[in-house]
């Protein structure tokens, strides 16, 4: 996770994931977001090295030019060949340690070592489950569907919801939060009543079915530009 100095104005993620913002629904917001798709891996000599706590900042001499990137801390030397992984570009990222603004950096892992940036957007791995889904609706009070609490958000706002569904994508450590997208088979991929984001502590794996009790949140705005029409927040699984 960021720490605080590390923190992106006023946000996340991010997502993002993939973690993302929404226009309309939770889905929909994965395709606003100023993030950039995953890049193929980026090679380049290492020009300059900023270290921070728990971070190497580094300017690469590409042959696209020059770029900088931001991977987990490690011992690079200037002149060194790096390739940097499982990329993503951010636009306008702020170092409060380094009090400087990036126009454009790449979050990802350093070639070869398989260390993820733990708790950047760009870096987290956005996984997406597309299989059939036919969950059950949860038991109990307050028990709802994915398509009812995206359809019904205004009635719901504020109010603690139930919800079963099929995890088909999970953003870890941003914010403080793990990102879930939950479906159960409800709803309409057309206009986005077939997902809703759920925000967490708790840790879950693409593929599994789970329940979820937490409170309906409408355009939420983590800043940045990052805002979700509806969201579950704050849940337990």
């Amino acid at each position: 996770m960021l720490t605080k100095d590390e923190s992106m104005k006023n946000l996340l993620l991010v997502c993002l994931l993939a973690a993302t913002p929404f226009a309309t629904s939770s889905w929909a917001a994965d395709k606003s977001a100023p993030v950039a798709p995953a890049a193929a891996g980026v090679s380049g000599e290492v020009l300059e090295v900023k270290d921070v706590e728990m971070y190497s900042y580094l300017r690469l001499k590409t042959k696209d030019g020059e770029i900088w990137a931001a991977v987990s801390k490690a011992p690079i030397k200037v002149g060194a060949k790096v390739t940097i992984e499982n990329s993503t570009t951010m636009t306008n990222f702020e170092s409060k340690t380094l009090k400087k603004t990036f126009p454009k950096i790449l979050f990802g892992s350093l070639g070869g070592t398989g260390q993820a940036l733990a708790g950047a957007p760009a870096a987290v791995a956005k996984v997406v489950d597309t299989s059939p889904i036919k969950v059950a609706k949860a038991s109990g009070a307050n028990a709802r569907t994915v398509a009812e609490v995206i359809t019904k958000a205004t009635e719901l706002k504020d109010k603690p919801v139930r919800v079963s569904g099929k995890v088909v994508k999970y953003n870890g450590g941003i914010m403080g939060k793990n990102w879930i997208h939950l479906r159960d088979g409800t709803g309409q991929e057309a206009d986005g009543t077939n997902d809703v984001l759920v925000t967490t502590a708790a840790e879950a794996k693409v593929g599994a079915v789970v329940t979820v009790t937490g409170v309906v949140r409408t355009n939420k705005d983590f800043g940045s530009g990052y805002s979700y029409k509806v969201l579950i927040e704050d849940a337990k699984l």
